[in-house]
């Protein structure tokens, strides 16, 4: 019988962390805006648990049933690829998972913008199935887009410019051009915690035709661009504080990058790819920790 510990593992609740960095971010600059709704934060934050977890499932299942975990694979072992979970019992919650998810979107938005906005409605409603169809189709399917390298466009755009500036839009029912810095600032992080995922597991994924972007552009070339992701993340965060936010105080946050370049220069010393697990936690949480700074510094020092 599958417990309640296998499903909670298989759920991946580290992971949880980093995928609210960028609505944390987004409850922030709504806030900067002068607008707050307490029922709004907790629907965004739990659809977006919601969506989390599906992908979680979907890639412990693309992943084990192409053969990509495996011996060879880095890193915590899968429900899936130990057999903790059928691939049947994965499908099944994958399923469950999503459709929790999409009715959490139903009445986050049913609340935001009810009958009378039924286009905002449909709107966020097409974007709330487009994600849990990314986050499936990641490794799911014939020709998952994780499989060609297409991996960090969509963490990009949905845990960058969908999370924040959706979130923020929920909430004030306006964005502005500067919303676009911290958008791009969080989704250039994701990226590149994923990054790290894909720079661990490079010999691996080749070998099992998973064609990341790492895979395609090397080991070596893949750490510059790692460190490419880390500096216009924070260029991003230092041009929006400096026009944004006066208060040198409130930049405090941006100490956060102190130890984002300690993890960056362990990355680019790193010459054998498995030592670079222990990372991936650390830029996590840094993320994670960088969206918090944020917030607190736009609600509490501006």
């Amino acid at each position: 019988m599958n417990t309640l510990k296998t499903w909670l593992s298989a759920a991946r609740l580290r992971t949880l962390p980093l995928s609210v960095s960028g609505i944390i971010v987004g409850i922030a600059l709504a806030n900067h805006a002068g607008y707050h709704n307490p029922f709004i934060v907790l629907f965004c934050l739990l659809v977006t648990i919601g969506f989390q977890v599906t992908s979680n499932f979907a890639n412990d299942y693309g992943d084990g049933t192409k053969g990509t975990d495996n011996a060879d694979r880095v890193g915590p072992v899968r429900a899936l690829q130990s057999g903790a979970l059928t691939a049947s019992a994965l499908k099944k919650g994958i399923v469950i998972s999503a459709s929790i998810s999409m009715l959490l979107s139903i009445i986050l938005l049913s609340y935001t913008f009810g009958i009378t906005r039924f286009p905002l409605f449909l709107l966020f409603m097409v974007l709330g199935l487009l994600s849990v169809w990314a986050a499936i189709k990641y490794t799911v399917g014939s020709n998952p887009y994780g499989y060609i390298g297409l991996g960090d466009v969509f963490v990009f755009l949905f845990f960058g410019l969908l999370s924040v500036l959706g979130t923020k839009f929920l909430l004030a029912e306006h964005l502005t051009p500067w919303d676009m810095l911290p958008a791009i600032a969080i989704g250039l992080l994701c990226i590149g915690v994923l990054n790290l995922n894909n720079l661990r597991d490079v010999h691996s994924d080749k070998k099992h035709g998973k064609n990341t972007l790492i895979v395609k552009m090397g080991f070596k070339n893949g750490k510059r661009y790692h460190g490419v992701l880390l500096l216009l993340s924070m260029l991003s965060f230092v041009i929006y504080s400096m026009s944004q936010m006066p208060s040198l105080i409130a930049n405090a946050y941006l100490l956060v990058y102190v130890p984002v370049f300690f993890h960056l220069r362990k990355v680019i010393r790193t010459k054998t790819p498995s030592d670079l697990d222990p990372e991936l936690k650390k830029l996590a949480i840094s993320t994670f920790l960088l969206s918090l700074g944020f917030y607190f510094s736009i609600n509490y020092f501006l």
